[in-house]
């Protein structure tokens, strides 16, 4: 049994506009999985429908289902999915910019009473999370993009997910933070056993880090399979990850003709 099942869901905003249209799904158990595309193409969407924040963008999935280790979770509230062990990392760095690196990890553990304990989880972040250490006494607002997403992955983590959804980590990143970032994303996978669902523009580095993709297009998964597959992808490679040292602006690539040949 998959840990995350996606199966036909549909997306409207403000009961009209169709965002995601019959999109399915899944995250094995200590999986490493990606959802790739374009910005618009409804990746974000499908990350809150599973947390279960589309409620404050006036979105509702109208059709589908979404489980979780079996459980039917649509009806549960954002608070009570985190309990069940899914948590969501935003796109664009969303810390509390007034407070500490520690202040911030310890917003994050209000379900939990035992002081000692979110200390040792606290430390333990420190240590997966070196840089956030030096800065410990600056404001968040005062630290580095990348050290943002770190903080925000930390956070994350202090509520002991067995889902952590990310939603473009890569964004705005000098490449050598990306590498550093994908590597603690792995390490988190592989050491802690957490399951990860990757939303990422960054075809290329999500590919080199992730077991499985999916590809999406207007609302519509068009293409799923193991990364080595899809890297080697004629149409993956022309619209993703570029031919040669420049990559194409997949902007300006021609979705139906592509569509086409993947569907046929």
């Amino acid at each position: 049994m998959a840990l995350l099942s996606v199966n036909s869901v549909e997306v409207v905003y403000d009961q009209v506009s169709l965002a995601v249209k019959g999109a399915s799904l899944e995250v094995p158990q200590a999986g490493l999985v990606a959802l790739l595309g374009a910005n618009g193409a409804g990746k974000s969407t499908i990350l809150k429908s599973i947390s279960g924040l589309l409620a404050p963008e006036r979105g509702a999935v109208t059709r589908g289902t979404i489980t979780f280790e079996g459980e039917d979770i649509l009806a549960l509230d954002p608070p009570s999915r985190v309990r069940r062990g899914i948590v969501h990392v935003l796109e664009g760095r969303k810390v509390f910019e007034h407070l500490t690196p520690l202040e911030n990890l310890l917003a994050a553990t209000t379900m939990y009473s035992d002081r000692a304990k979110i200390d040792e989880m606290a430390e333990q972040m420190f240590e997966l999370f070196p840089r956030l250490k030096t800065r410990a006494k600056a404001k968040a607002g005062y630290l580095s993009g990348g050290e943002q997403q770190m903080l925000a992955i930390a956070r994350a983590l202090m509520t002991r997910p067995k889902l952590l959804m990310m939603d473009e980590p890569s964004l705005g990143l000098a490449p050598l933070l990306v590498d550093e970032i994908f590597d603690i994303i792995t390490r988190i996978n592989r050491e802690e056993g957490v399951a990860v669902l990757l939303v990422e523009q960054n075809a290329v580095a999500a590919l080199d880090v992730v077991s499985h993709a999916y590809l999406i297009e207007q609302g519509r998964i068009v293409m799923s399979g193991p990364a080595e597959v899809l890297r080697e992808n004629p149409d993956i490679k022309e619209a993703y990850l570029g031919s040669g040292a420049v990559a194409v602006d997949y902007h300006a690539v021609k979705h139906y003709r592509r569509r086409k040949r993947w569907l046929a």
